[in-house]
């Protein structure tokens, strides 16, 4: 599992195919500084030590999602504190209780999906009562599934759960199954967008003034042009004007001069 920039997932090897085996442990060598930037951490696949969650500390406190599926796991009694963690991926393992951990370690939990597990009973899932933020709860392929009126007496048992194996009391499948713990990001996406959208208008007005500016100050430029040209032209004409006086009076002079001789011969 290797870092990536704040906010951004952090996933392993194991998630491509590459190193599947290697144990927890090894997968979360980070430094302490890279441990409290995580906020997205996948492990599925790797191997647990023991059937047991360790390497992962307290540490991790901005960590929101957290997925180890399929490692082998048979117990969460040493789950580390993430107080902020929203989403908790435990399918595929062999977890059969300690449950009570989840509302002491991760309070703000709202998705929790074991599906896969050796839940049996109800009574297992009771202590999930002490997490208040719940919303989704995922028991798919658990024994537990198979009592009678199962939906029902889950709902009854956890009155704060939405959405039970992806559907709500009145049968109504969740609006996206994969990712409905984030619709609240989502919102924030939306007024992120809103922002964006905001701020880029606002650029947009600013340069539409800057181009109408610069319009202006050529229109200006280009007047002050014509005039330099008007009179320059007006001083060529004045030029010409002169030179055409000049040519008639050379051409009088001349003229005068023939009969100026023929008078001195007579």
């Amino acid at each position: 599992m290797w870092p990536k920039a704040p906010g951004e997932s952090a996933w392993g090897p194991g998630c491509c195919g590459v190193g599947r085996w290697l144990e927890f442990k090894a997968r979360l060598r980070f430094s302490a500084g890279m441990r409290r930037e995580v906020k997205e951490l996948v492990l599925d696949n790797c191997r647990s030590i023991e059937g047991k969650i360790k390497g992962l500390t307290d540490e991790f406190e901005e960590l929101e999602f957290l997925s180890t599926i399929n490692v082998g796991l048979t117990s969460i009694a040493n789950l580390p504190k993430l107080n902020k963690l929203k989403k908790l991926e435990l399918s595929d393992n062999r977890i059969s209780g300690d449950l009570e951990v989840l509302a002491e370690k991760c309070p703000n939990l709202k998705h929790l999906n074991l599906s896969g597990n050796k839940i049996k009973d109800l009574s297992t899932i009771e202590p999930l009562k002490k997490l208040e933020n719940l919303k989704s709860l995922d028991l798919f392929n658990c024994e537990v599934t198979n009592l009678n009126d199962y939906r029902e007496n889950v709902f009854k048992l956890l009155p704060q759960v939405t959405y039970l194996d992806g559907y709500d009391r009145d049968n109504k499948e969740a609006p996206d199954s994969d990712v409905e713990g984030y619709v609240e990001d989502d919102d924030e996406e939306d007024e992120d967008e809103e922002e964006y959208d905001e701020y880029a208008q606002l650029v947009e007005d600013e340069e539409e003034e800057d181009e109408e500016e610069e319009g202006e100050e050529e229109d200006v430029s280009g007047e002050e042009e014509e005039d330099e040209e008007g009179y320059n032209d007006g001083e060529v004409d004045d030029e010409e004007d002169e030179e055409d006086a000049g040519e008639e009076e050379r051409s009088q002079k001349r003229k005068r001069e023939p009969e100026d001789e023929g008078e001195e011969d007579d």
